[in-house]
C-alpha cells in the first residue's frame, strides 16, 4: 500500500511539475513575438536547468539504489529540455550585455553539475555517500530554484504590477512542491522532502503577493484615464465660455 501510494503521488508530482516547466511557454512565445526579453529575469530558468540536471543524476542507479526514484528521472528529463529551450531563447533575444550575463551564469551552473557528477562517480564509492553528496547539492539548488521567483516578487511589490510574475507559475510551484514533498516523506528521503517544504512556503508567498497586486495595474490605468478626462472638461468649458463671449460681442 505504501509503495502504491508513493507511486501515485509521484505520478501527480510529474503532472504538476510538467505544468510548472511548461508554464513559461506563453511568456517566451511573447518574447519571440516581440523579439525582446521585456524585463523578465533569466535567473529562475538557469537555476531550474541546473536543478533538473542535478535531480536527474540523483535519481539514476549510479546514485540511488536501482530505479527507486524513476519518477524523478522522467519529469526532470522534461525539465532539462524545456529549461534549456527557455535559456536559449532568452540568450538569443537579450542585449549584448545580457547575453554575456546569461552565458556566464548558465556555463557556471553547467560546470557545477559536471563537477558534482564527476566527484560522485569517481571519488565516492558507495550509494550512501553519493546520495548524501548529490542530494546535498540538490537541496541547495532546489532551495535556490524556489527562492529565485522572489526576484519577481520584489519587482511586483516595487512596480505594484503582476506583469512579471505569471499566476500559473506561482500556482504550479505550490502544487509541485506539495506533491514532491509528500513523495519525499513517503520515500523517507530528506533530500526530496526538505526543499519542497521551502517550495510550499514560497509558493504560498507568491500567491499572496499576486492576489494583493493583481488589480493594481488596471486601477492605475483607470485612474489615469479619469484624470485625463477631468483635464479635458475644463478645456471644454473654457471653449464654450469663449464662444459665448464672442457671440455677445457680435
Amino acid at each position: 500500500m505504501g509503495d502504491k501510494l508513493r507511486i501515485a503521488v509521484g505520478i501527480l508530482g510529474n503532472l504538476a511539475s510538467a505544468l510548472l516547466y511548461a508554464s513559461p511557454i506563453l511568456t517566451f512565445s511573447t518574447v519571440i513575438k516581440k523579439k525582446s526579453t521585456q524585463g523578465f529575469s533569466y535567473v529562475p530558468y538557469s537555476v531550474a536547468l541546473l536543478n533538473a540536471l542535478i535531480y536527474t543524476w540523483y535519481s539514476l542507479p549510479i546514485v540511488s539504489k536501482g530505479w527507486e526514484n524513476f519518477s524523478l528521472i522522467t519529469v526532470n528529463g522534461l525539465g532539462f529540455l524545456l529549461e534549456s529551450s527557455y535559456v536559449l531563447v532568452y540568450l538569443f533575444f537579450s542585449s549584448p550585455k545580457g547575453k554575456v550575463k546569461v552565458a556566464a551564469v548558465t556555463l557556471t551552473f553547467l560546470a557545477l553539475f559536471v563537477a558534482t557528477a564527476l566527484i560522485s562517480a569517481f571519488l565516492l564509492h558507495d550509494h550512501h555517500k553519493r546520495k548524501v553528496f548529490v542530494g546535498s547539492t540538490g537541496l541547495i539548488t532546489s532551495t535556490a530554484l524556489y527562492g529565485a521567483p522572489l526576484i519577481a516578487v520584489k519587482q511586483v511589490i516595487t512596480t505594484k504590477s503582476v506583469e512579471f510574475m505569471p499566476f500559473s507559475l506561482s500556482l504550479f510551484t505550490l502544487l509541485a512542491s506539495c506533491f514532491w514533498g509528500a513523495y519525499g516523506l513517503l520515500s523517507h528521503d530528506l533530500f526530496i522532502m526538505s526543499p519542497n517544504l521551502v517550495g510550499i512556503l514560497f509558493g504560498i508567498l507568491q500567491l499572496v503577493v499576486y492576489w494583493k497586486y493583481k488589480g493594481r495595474g488596471i486601477e492605475e490605468d483607470t485612474n489615469k484615464w479619469d484624470i485625463e478626462k477631468n483635464k479635458e472638461k475644463p478645456k471644454q468649458v473654457q471653449q464654450l465660455v469663449t464662444e459665448d463671449e464672442t457671440k455677445s460681442k457680435n
